[in-house]
């Protein structure tokens, strides 16, 4: 699949990038600054859950990790934004619902953006095609998709 790189300085995931030969970096996403300066620098192909972590809804908004600039951000410099069903499977009810619902508001803003999504740990193309057609893509982004299988 590919290297995970999983820290919270940003300088320090930049080094890691350059010093990585894989053919797939992919950068687990942080909080909504390292987001942002990542996806600037922009030399690695996914940022992974950008809806994971201790985000708090507020009361008309959902805060999904990705706003529209960071998605024209991430098409402009080719990355990917992921989707890991294996972190998804662990959580019990209420996170799984919040978290499902932080990635349908993803969907709709990349879909809006053109941005690319990439299913990762998924059990099939079938399984992950219709995952991401539940969750309001359409058939042109599940198409578009990278998937990775575990």
């Amino acid at each position: 699949m590919g290297k995970i790189i999983s820290t919270t300085q940003v300088e320090n995931a930049k080094q890691l990038i350059k010093k990585s030969t894989d053919k797939i970096v992919i950068v687990q996403a942080q909080d909504d600054a390292f987001n942002r300066k990542i996806l600037e620098y922009g030399k690695f192909q996914i940022l992974l859950s950008p809806e994971a972590g201790n985000r708090r809804n507020k009361l008309r908004q959902i805060d999904s990790g990705l706003n529209h600039v960071l998605t024209k951000i991430a098409a402009k410099n080719k990355v990917a934004i992921g989707i890991d069903f294996k972190d998804i499977r662990k959580l019990d009810k209420n996170a799984k619902a919040n978290r499902l619902s932080r990635i349908a508001q993803n969907i709709k803003i990349l879909r809006k953006s053109n941005t690319m999504i990439a299913v990762l740990n998924s059990t099939s193309k079938e399984t992950s095609r219709s995952f991401l057609l539940s969750l309001g893509a359409s058939t042109k982004q599940t198409k578009k998709a990278v998937m990775f299988f575990n």
